[in-house]
């Protein structure tokens, strides 16, 4: 067969050995997203050495034993749905608690429990630490997200919502540390214990270097302040997950599935290296630490990407770090269904992709799942959309029977050896990083923060995913609607929710009047405070918490920090 096939010269073989290959001699058809070749049979015949006949009950111990590859319970979904976390933010914090309403009555059902949480998107001026009438915010305001600016809104966001009860994740990176503080001003404010908080922090910076460039500070005191918002959790949180260790977004900026498998295991591996070096015990924090993974399109690859992920995860854990708590060997993780995969042209299919991408997160075990929304290629989610991917869900669980059987597909030929052939890819990338570090733990020291000044992390993402246009290029990667089966693109109208340049207008508004009301003097010393704790290096979470009682805003407290870390535009490799 003649092909153009463009794929990566270097791949893995299924005992996960890397080979070259010629890539005019392989059909893309057996090769995975990720550039993996597959074999067209598997079975005992010629197994890779792990599954010898015989060998399966060793290599792939039973659900809920170390090192958990067919999952972290012994009953999966049998004894607990995972948690159907829909992802919303947009216009005011009024705008968003509206919808966060909607999405916990949409999920009640009479019969089942409503096993739900919430998920924050913050708009663009937060995500970079600036308030709403900073001249750089200019319409961006409540345009991709919500706009928070103090910890007033912050009680707009969350009102009549019971946030001791309700999960709430809050997607946020560079001024994760605030944007918490203000949080848990909020609840101490409601009279609400900072130990009855459950929800998850992203807090993932160094994941922002890699691919998203929401990055404020240099990547050194970047990381000093995720390890203090995790000793913080861990001294009085203890239902708090302080980090989504987040491969999501590594994967839509264009890496394959085992990049994003290996770069985000080992940036979780960076932080609890770096919180060994504060003095902390491993197993006080990594049970609170998450993970947050991309589904999407290559059904069995996703499968096999978190099954390979909890198991190099758990031994990490226990070989390399020591860690004796089983929780802390275990790697809970949130996926969301992939935003890139999305198309705006027939964005109808766009429910068919994310239906299977769901069900291959569920398949491979996740502990809380996010669906998107068909339209969000074209917009922010209309609430008809944001139903149907909560319907997607549901029929999901209920409907399938995905839930009746713990890893159905745990002991397939295939699927135990392309969860090999993952681990085996993403170990030998993890070597790579370690060696910019000097070695491997405690040897070593920092290798990701030295990938991101060498821009490793960004070069091999940015050849990914070139690899991946070239072969959508040469119809190697059939998109339907997009590069075949193109016919009635022009016919697909479908609403699309608008933000009107009022919600920034009230909103400078608002945060007008709330300076106006403040005591000048209170912020002026809680600016202070915070500026002297980062200044001697403290902890900076109980001075950022004071700040937000004494009502400084967001981008207040983003600057005192600057004012002693620095703003980074990026090393001179990029």
């Amino acid at each position: 067969m003649t092909t153009s096939f463009t794929g990566p010269n270097i791949t893995t073989s299924t005992s996960g050995t890397p080979k070259a290959i010629d890539p005019s001699q392989i059909d893309p058809q057996a090769v995975t997203i990720s550039g993996l070749v597959l074999d067209p049979v598997y079975g005992p015949d010629a197994p890779p050495d792990s599954l010898k006949p015989g060998s399966i009950d060793t290599q792939v111990p039973a659900p809920g034993t170390y090192p958990y590859t067919r999952g972290l319970f012994p009953q999966g979904y049998r004894s607990r749905l995972w948690t159907m976390r829909q992802f919303a933010g947009f216009g005011s914090a009024d705008d968003t608690n509206q919808r966060f309403k909607y999405l916990l009555e949409a999920a009640k059902t009479s019969k089942t429990k409503a096993n739900t949480g919430l998920s924050t998107a913050f708009d663009l001026p937060t995500l970079m630490g600036r308030d709403s009438d900073d001249p750089l915010s200019t319409g961006e305001v409540g345009r991709c997200g919500v706009a928070i600016d103090t910890i007033e809104d912050m009680h707009r966001l969350y009102a009549d919502i019971p946030i001791d009860k309700v999960t709430v994740s809050q997607t946020i990176n560079g001024p994760a540390a605030v944007i918490w503080a203000m949080y848990l001003g909020m609840a101490r404010q409601r009279d609400i214990g900072w130990d009855t908080l459950g929800g998850t922090l992203q807090n993932d910076i160094l994941k922002e270097f890699h691919s998203q460039n929401e990055f404020i500070y240099p990547p050194e005191p970047s990381v000093k302040l995720v390890v203090d918002t995790i000793e913080f959790q861990a001294k009085h949180l203890p239902r708090w997950n302080s980090v989504s260790i987040s491969g999501y977004h590594i994967r839509e900026a264009g890496s394959t599935a085992v990049q994003e498998l290996a770069f985000t295991l080992r940036d979780g591996m960076e932080y609890v290296e770096a919180c060994l070096e504060r003095g902390l015990d491993i197993d006080e924090f990594a049970p609170r630490l998450s993970f947050f993974f991309n589904s999407h399109n290559e059904f069995f690859e996703e499968i096999c990407k978190l099954r390979a992920a909890r198991r190099i995860w758990a031994r990490m854990m226990r070989e390399r770090y020591g860690a004796k708590n089983e929780r802390s060997w275990f790697m809970k993780t949130h996926v969301q269904t992939a935003g890139c995969s999305l198309t705006e042209q027939q964005p109808l299919n766009n429910i068919v992709r994310v239906a299977y991408q769901a069900m291959a997160a569920v398949m491979g075990g996740c502990q809380s799942l996010h669906t998107d929304s068909m339209d969000e290629t074209l917009g922010l989610p209309t609430e008809e959309a944001v139903r149907v991917a909560l319907r997607t869900q549901q029929i999901l669980a209920h409907e399938t029977g995905v839930s009746r059987v713990v890893d159905p597909l745990g002991g397939s030929w295939f699927v135990e050896s392309l969860t090999d052939q993952m681990e085996a890819g993403a170990l030998e990338l993890i070597g790579e990083i370690d060696s910019m570090g000097g070695g491997a733990f405690p040897k070593g020291h920092a290798g990701v923060v030295q990938g991101i000044h060498k821009g490793y992390f960004r070069r091999s993402i940015a050849e990914a995913s070139y690899r991946f246009s070239e072969e959508m290029e040469a119809h190697d990667r059939i998109i339907v609607g997009v590069n075949e089966y193109t016919d009635g693109n022009e016919e697909t109208q479908i609403p699309i929710l608008e933000i009107s340049h009022q919600v920034e207008v009230d909103q400078c508004d608002r945060l007008a009047d709330f300076k106006k009301r403040r005591d000048d003097d209170g912020v002026s010393r809680a600016l202070d405070a915070i500026r002297e704790a980062a200044k001697n290096g403290d902890n900076v979470m109980p001075a950022l918490v004071d700040g937000a009682l004494a009502n400084c805003t967001l981008g207040e407290m983003v600057q005192a920090l600057a004012d002693i870390y620095g703003r980074y535009s990026g090393g001179p490799e990029w």
